[in-house]
């Protein structure tokens, strides 16, 4: 009897070692599942936020044709602020992307040069601005510009219009041809240039004359 009593007792112990080393096991797995599933939870979170920052605050574009040279080039990566616009208007000297009034789908870069309820007239290669300080008009000095602006043209702009230009006049495609854009067609500001590393950039307003 003692015998089988022993090894009885014996028996129990391997089953106690093997409920141990089950439970350890099992709280591996836990642990496991539990990292796996903290990961897909930060994914579906970065995810989340890439995608309302690109959407509501900033998107990238990259630079398209010479209308704009020499200061932005082909292939620039440009990172385009739409948040500030929301709380202000569109200021003289600033570029900005828009929806192209021509070609749907597509977005346009281009300097504003003129604000709602002015008159812009082009005439002797000169930009020349109306408003309320310059009734008389007031020639707009251009300090980024490598050449004159060709064109012969006069625009009244209404409450919510903008008259833009290339700073390559003689190669952009822009009010001269296709009239003011719309506020609602203005996508956001170039904030940042972000390649090539050389040219690494952020953008404001210049100062004027007016």
């Amino acid at each position: 009897m003692f015998p089988k009593k022993a090894e009885e007792l014996e028996l129990a112990g391997e089953l106690a070692d093997n409920e141990v080393v089950s439970e350890k096991e099992q709280g591996f797995l836990q642990k496991t599942g539990w990292f796996v599933l903290e990961l897909i939870k930060l994914a579906i979170i970065a995810g989340l936020t890439i995608g309302l920052v690109r959407y509501f605050l900033f998107k990238p574009f990259y630079v398209r044709g010479q209308s704009m040279e020499p200061n932005f080039e082909e292939k620039d990566y440009l990172i385009i602020d739409e948040l500030t616009y929301r709380f202000r208007g569109p200021e003289r000297g600033e570029v900005v992307v828009f929806k192209a009034p021509v070609n749907n789908g597509d977005y346009y870069l281009k300097r504003i040069v003129g604000l709602p309820g002015e008159r812009v007239r082009i005439a002797d290669n000169k930009v020349i601005v109306y408003n309320q300080q310059n009734p008389q008009g007031i020639v707009v000095e251009e300090n980024y510009l490598s050449m004159e602006t060709a064109g012969a043209i006069t625009q009244q702009l209404g409450v919510d219009e903008y008259f833009v230009l290339g700073d390559n006049r003689n190669a952009s495609y822009d009010s001269r041809r296709f009239g003011p854009i719309k506020t609602r067609d203005i996508v956001g500001r170039t904030w940042l240039r972000g390649w090539p590393l050389t040219r690494l950039s952020k953008f404001s307003a210049p100062a004027y004359n007016l």
